[in-house]
């Protein structure tokens, strides 16, 4: 299973290309309900996005036999794979160490209450496997992991 989250990371990350470098006069990019702003650095400046990351933490309800919890990991990287889809998530994936966080979703939504909803209609954290937490937080538009 954790092959396949890396898996789907990977893709993930390749949805985000090069950073948008933008002249202070122009915003090319449909921002449409998206909180953003332009910052400058030096002679360069970038459009910055806001977007929600949420940890996905071990929930209370761990007790699932090994079937029943296979049944609902298979449905929650289903529901990633259509958040993905949807262009609602630009990054996802699990954690390698035994922190208590299983894992983290970076959501693209234009508000928070967005984030939190198709957040808690994951399949895991209705199955009480997962808890979420989410912060807003701020990227440039197009960065990418290398």
């Amino acid at each position: 299973m954790r092959r396949i989250l890396f898996a789907l990371c990977a893709v993930l990350c390749l949805i985000m290309s090069t950073s948008y470098e933008v002249s202070a006069q122009t915003m090319p990019i449909d921002t449409a309900g998206f909180q953003t702003f332009l910052h400058q650095t030096g002679d360069t400046t970038y459009l910055m996005k806001q977007y929600f990351m949420c940890f996905l933490k071990e929930g209370p309800k761990r007790d699932q036999g090994p079937d029943e919890a296979a049944k609902i990991q298979e449905r929650h990287l289903a529901h990633l794979s259509a958040l993905a889809a949807n262009r609602k998530i630009c990054l996802a994936g699990p954690f390698a160490d035994d922190s208590g966080i299983q894992g983290v979703v970076i959501f693209s939504t234009p508000t928070y209450e967005e984030a939190v909803t198709l957040a808690n209609d994951d399949p895991a954290v209705k199955a009480g496997r997962l808890i979420v937490e989410i912060h807003p937080f701020w990227a440039a538009v197009g960065a990418q992991l290398f």
